[in-house]
C-alpha cells in the first residue's frame, strides 16, 4: 500500500510538471491593444485596451507577447475594459497589439506549500490517509436510517470519508445543502469547497434557503467567502463578505466603492485619450486601494472566524490562511470529479469528517503536460483513485460510497439511454419527471418526441478540418443546427444549449448567433460551447450535434476516445425536456465499433424509432429564418436571381469529379462586366478571373463574400443521394471563415 509520504511526494511532483509546462507553453491568451507607456521608474508600467473584461486578479504573473519580443511581468489591475501591468523590459511608449498570456500557476504553488506543511501533520497525514485508503466497514448504525437524506447525515457523523456519487439531476445540491444545515443546527463547523464560484454559489444559495425557511438564519453565521457573487446569490445578499463589511463598517465600504468609482472614470479617459496625468493618479489610486483592501481584509479574515458556514473555491482555501488555518468539524468537497486528487486531499485535511461529492461519470479533471504523474494524479478523479469505482462493473458499490439514485431531471425518454449504458441500471426516474417534462416535450420541432436522432447521412461531404487549429467544422450539420434553435425558441422554449465536441464548431455556431440571432438570443437563454463549458448547467432544449461525417475515413479522438463516454454523458445530461442528436448515422456505424458510447446512443435511439431523416426535412421545418432559408436544390431561379444581383464576386467551388451544367456556365458568362469570378476546383476553368488549384469535399457558391450557398452547384457532387436540399445563408462572418480555409 503507497505511504502516506509518497502521495504527498508524487502530487508536488506532479503539480510542479504542470507548472513547468504552463510556464513554458502559456495557457489562456488574450488580446492586447493600444499599449501606452505609464512608467519607467525601476519597472515598465503599460496601460492596455481589451476586447473583454479579463478578470485577472492584481499581482497574478504574466507574459507578454508582441511580435518576436517577450517579457514576463505582473498585472497592477484589473477593471472593466482595461489592464495595467508592470513589466521586467521595455516595449518602447507605444504598442499597437500584443497577446497577454496568463496562467493561474501560483495557484498550483499555494497548493505544493500546503502539501509542505501536511507533511508535518501527523493528524493531517492521517486524514489523507483514510481518504485513499478508505474503509471497507462503515460505523453509521444502518437500523436507524430514515431516509435518503438522514443515511448521509448518519454517514457524516459516523465516518471519517464520505463519498457521494450524484449523477445528474438526482438532488446532490438539494442533499447536501440539507446535510450541512443539519451540522450547523448542532452549532458544528462545516467548510464548503468546489473547483468553481458558480458551484459554490448554488449550494451556498441552496443552504441560505433552507436555513431561512426554518427561521433559524442568523446574520453572520453562514459566509460565502470570495468570488464575484453572480445573480445566484443575489437573493442571499447577507451572505456575502461585501454586504456584511458595509453594514459593520459602512465608511470604509463607501471609501472603497469611490475609489473604485474614480478608478472607472479615470480607465474611461485614459481610453480615449491619454495623459501621462491621468495616468500618474491612476496609479496613485491603485495604491490607496490597495490600503483600504488591507482593511478589508483584516474584517474579512474576522467574519470567516465567527461564521458556522464558509463556502468559498479550492483555489482560494489552497491561497488563505483564513481559510485552511482553522480546523472544521465537516468538509463539503462539491463537484468533486472536476478537482486534481492533491486538490480533493488538500480538501479533506482541513475538517475531522469529509463529504466528497461527484459524479466520476462526467468530465474527468483537465491538465495540459503529457508527464506520466500529471496523467497520474492530475488527469484522473479521487474516486477512481481511491478505488471506490472498482466494483461497479460486478454492480456493487463500494461500503464508503453514497448513491443519490432518482433523478428528476430529464424526461425518462432520454434518461433512458444514460440511466442504462451509462449508469449501470443503478439511476432510476422520479415519478413526477415524466409530467414535468411533458410541456417541453410537447414544443416543436418533433411535438411529443424527447429524444430525436437527426440523421445527416448521404447529405455530402461535409466535415473538414480547420487549417489553423485542426479542429473539425461541418457547415451541413452546423446550418440544420441552427434551425433547430430557431425552431425550438419560436415554439417556447425557456433555454436552449448547442453543443459539440469540437471547438472550431461550438465558435462557428458562436459567430452565427452573434452576427444573425442577437435578438433572438438576448430574448431566449441560448448558450453555444463545447461540453467542457456545460458541465454543472441545464437548459430545457438540448442540441447535440457530432460534426463527424464523410470525407474524414476515421471518427475523431473526441467521440470515441477514452473520455468519449463522460463528454457524451455531459452532452445528453444536461437537457430538460427535448434532447436532439444531430448525427450521421451511416458514418457512425461504419466507423464506431458497437462498443463505444456514441454508437450505442445511435443504436438505441434507431431500435426506439426516435430516428428523423433528412427526407422528412420538410415537414419539420416550419420557419424559415430571413437570413437562412432551405431550398430544394433543382430549383435554381433563387441561386441564379442571387449571381445576377452580385456586386463585386462570385466564388464557386467544385469538388473533385463535378463540373459546371450548360445552365451554369450560361449565366455564369452572363454575368456583369466588373463582377470577379473565382473557381475552387481541380480542372481548370477557362472563362473565370481567378482559378485556385484545389478542392473542397462539398459544392458551394458565395456572393459578394456575404451570402452562402451550401449544396449547390450539385452536378457530380458526392456523397449525395435524394433528397437535394439546398441551404441560403447571408452570413458574412460564415463566408470569411470558409474563404479563410482556402
Amino acid at each position: 500500500m503507497t505511504t502516506t509520504k509518497t502521495y504527498i511526494k508524487e502530487w508536488q511532483q506532479a503539480l510542479q510538471q504542470e507548472i513547468n509546462h504552463l510556464k513554458k507553453f502559456g495557457g489562456s491568451r488574450y488580446s492586447v491593444i493600444n499599449g501606452r507607456l505609464l512608467s519607467n521608474a525601476g519597472s515598465y508600467s503599460y496601460y492596455f485596451d481589451t476586447a473583454i473584461s479579463l478578470r485577472i486578479p492584481v499581482g497574478s504573473s504574466i507574459k507578454l507577447e508582441w511580435g518576436t519580443m517577450k517579457s514576463s511581468g505582473k498585472v497592477l489591475s484589473s477593471e472593466g475594459r482595461g489592464i495595467i501591468l508592470t513589466l521586467e523590459q521595455s516595449f518602447g511608449d507605444l504598442i499597437p497589439d500584443a497577446y497577454l498570456l496568463h496562467d493561474p500557476w501560483e495557484l498550483l504553488e499555494q497548493l505544493i506549500e500546503r502539501l509542505d506543511e501536511i507533511k508535518k501533520s501527523k493528524l493531517k497525514r492521517l486524514r489523507i490517509k483514510r481518504l485513499m485508503n478508505p474503509s471497507v466497514e462503515t460505523k453509521h448504525p444502518e437500523e436507524k436510517i430514515k431516509s435518503n437524506l438522514h443515511e448521509l447525515v448518519l454517514r457524516s457523523k459516523y465516518n471519517s470519508t464520505t463519498f457521494v456519487w450524484g449523477p445528474p439531476g438526482t438532488g446532490k445540491t438539494y442533499t447536501l445543502a440539507r446535510t450541512a444545515a443539519n451540522k450547523y443546527f448542532q452549532k458544528k463547523k462545516v467548510l464548503i469547497l468546489s473547483h468553481s464560484n458558480q458551484a459554490v454559489d448554488v449550494l451556498m444559495g441552496e443552504l441560505t434557503k433552507f436555513i431561512k425557511k426554518k427561521k433559524r438564519f442568523r446574520e453572520g453565521d453562514v459566509l460565502r467567502y470570495g468570488g464575484i457573487n453572480g445573480e445566484t446569490l443575489s437573493s442571499h445578499q447577507e451572505i456575502t463578505t461585501n454586504l456584511m463589511i458595509e453594514k459593520q463598517d459602512p465608511l470604509l465600504a463607501q471609501d472603497r466603492e469611490r475609489l473604485v468609482e474614480e478608478r472607472r472614470h479615470l480607465k474611461q479617459d485614459l481610453a480615449q485619450s491619454f495623459s501621462k496625468r491621468d495616468s500618474d493618479v491612476l496609479l496613485e489610486l491603485e495604491t490607496k486601494i490597495t490600503r483600504i483592501l488591507e482593511k478589508i481584509r483584516k474584517k474579512e479574515v474576522q467574519l470567516v472566524k465567527d461564521a458556522f458556514i464558509v463556502g468559498t473555491t479550492l483555489a482560494k482555501a489552497a491561497s488563505d490562511s483564513a481559510i485552511y488555518e482553522p480546523d472544521y468539524d465537516l468538509v463539503i468537497l462539491d463537484e468533486a470529479s472536476m478537482a486534481y486528487v492533491p486538490q480533493a486531499a488538500f480538501a479533506a485535511t482541513l475538517g475531522k469528517r469529509v463529504i466528497i461529492c461527484g459524479d466520476f461519470k462526467q468530465l474527468p479533471p483537465i491538465a495540459s503536460s503529457r508527464d506520466a504523474l500529471v496523467a497520474k494524479w492530475l488527469k484522473e478523479d479521487v474516486f477512481h483513485k481511491a478505488g471506490v469505482v472498482e466494483g461497479l462493473n460486478e454492480e456493487k458499490l463500494h461500503p464508503q460510497l453514497f448513491l443519490l439514485k432518482e433523478q428528476r431531471r430529464m424526461h425518462p425518454d432520454i434518461s433512458a439511454f444514460t440511466n442504462q449504458y451509462i449508469y449501470h441500471s443503478l439511476v432510476g426516474n422520479h415519478e413526477s419527471v415524466y409530467k414535468s417534462r411533458s410541456s417541453i416535450t410537447r414544443l416543436a420541432p418533433f411535438k411529443e418526441k424527447a429524444s430525436v436522432l437527426l440523421d445527416t447521412s448521404f447529405t455530402g461531404l461535409h466535415c473538414i478540418s480547420d487549417k489553423t487549429t485542426n479542429s473539425r467544422f461541418n457547415l451541413w450539420q452546423l446550418l440544420l443546427s441552427f434551425q433547430l434553435i430557431h425552431e425550438s425558441t419560436l415554439s417556447g422554449a425557456k433555454s436552449v444549449g448547442y453543443v459539440t465536441p469540437y471547438r472550431a464548431q461550438a465558435n462557428l455556431m458562436d459567430l452565427l448567433l452573434e452576427e444573425i440571432y442577437e435578438k433572438e438570443r438576448s430574448q431566449a437563454d441560448i448558450i453555444a460551447a463545447t461540453v467542457h463549458r456545460f458541465q454543472g448547467s441545464e437548459r430545457d432544449v438540448m442540441i447535440f450535434d457530432t460534426v463527424d461525417g464523410a470525407p474524414q475515413n476515421r471518427a475523431g479522438m473526441l467521440i470515441t476516445g477514452k473520455e468519449s463516454e463522460r463528454l457524451i454523458n455531459v452532452a445528453i445530461t444536461r437537457t430538460k425536456g427535448k434532447f436532439l442528436h444531430v448525427s450521421n448515422r451511416n458514418f457512425i456505424e461504419k466507423n464506431i465499433y458497437p462498443g463505444k458510447t456514441l454508437r450505442q446512443l445511435v443504436d438505441h435511439q434507431v431500435r426506439n424509432k426516435q430516428m428523423v431523416t433528412t427526407k422528412e426535412i420538410g415537414t419539420w421545418i416550419r420557419n424559415q429564418h430571413p437570413k437562412l432559408r432551405w431550398i430544394h436544390a433543382r430549383k435554381l431561379d433563387a441561386v441564379f436571381q442571387d449571381m445576377r444581383s452580385a456586386k463585386t464576386t462570385i466564388t464557386i467551388s467544385l469538388p473533385e469529379g463535378s463540373k459546371l451544367s450548360e445552365e451554369w456556365t450560361k449565366q455564369l458568362l452572363n454575368r456583369g462586366k466588373r463582377i470577379k469570378l473565382t473557381i475552387i476546383s481541380n480542372q481548370k476553368w477557362s472563362e473565370c478571373d481567378d482559378w485556385m488549384d484545389e478542392s473542397f469535399p462539398f459544392p458551394f457558391v458565395i456572393i459578394d463574400e456575404k451570402v452562402l450557398w451550401l449544396g449547390l452547384p450539385l452536378e457530380g457532387a458526392r456523397g449525395v443521394q435524394l433528397p437535394y436540399v439546398a441551404a441560403r445563408l447571408n452570413s458574412s462572418r460564415v463566408c470569411e471563415y470558409l474563404l479563410k480555409q482556402i
